[in-house]
């Protein structure tokens, strides 16, 4: 059982982008491949209520969930399909607003749950650091 969890756990990492300016980001679309919604129209509900969410703890909706759209193949055609670059904080709430009844979300529960307290832990001593600095308490 470990190793399918250190798998999946694996999967999230695996979707994750970084920007230029490092900053992290996951595709709606590949969130919901991963977290086995087959149906689009499914995961956007989930998506709504995580935006519900976001918006209700006073976070700003359209940083967390970024609205893209891409252009795919179908058939001979083109189309434009609508996504979002998600940043970890909306893939935790999606994933806290997924069906509880697969064991995927509970493991995505657990990656971004921990992912965003080590972020936290990241931020807080890089914030010691340039106090330290700032104060000239900084040591080589």
């Amino acid at each position: 059982m470990s190793n399918l969890k250190a798998k999946e756990y694996r999967r999230f990492e695996d979707i994750k982008y970084i920007r230029k300016d490092g900053s992290e980001y996951w595709s709606a679309r590949e969130l919901a491949d991963i977290l086995d919604y087959s149906q689009w129209r499914n995961f956007e509900k989930v998506i709504d209520r995580a935006m519900i969410a976001c918006e209700n703890s006073g976070h700003e909706v359209t940083y967390d969930f970024a609205d893209l759209s891409k252009i795919v193949e179908a058939g001979a055609t083109r189309k434009s399909i609508k996504d979002y670059e998600l940043t970890r904080y909306a893939c935790y709430l999606i994933v806290q607003n997924g069906d509880p009844r697969k064991e995927v979300i509970a493991l995505g529960q657990t990656y971004f749950a921990i992912q965003t307290y080590r972020q936290e832990i990241a931020d807080h001593f890089n914030q010691l650091d340039e106090d330290r600095r700032r104060l000239g308490l900084w040591r080589h």
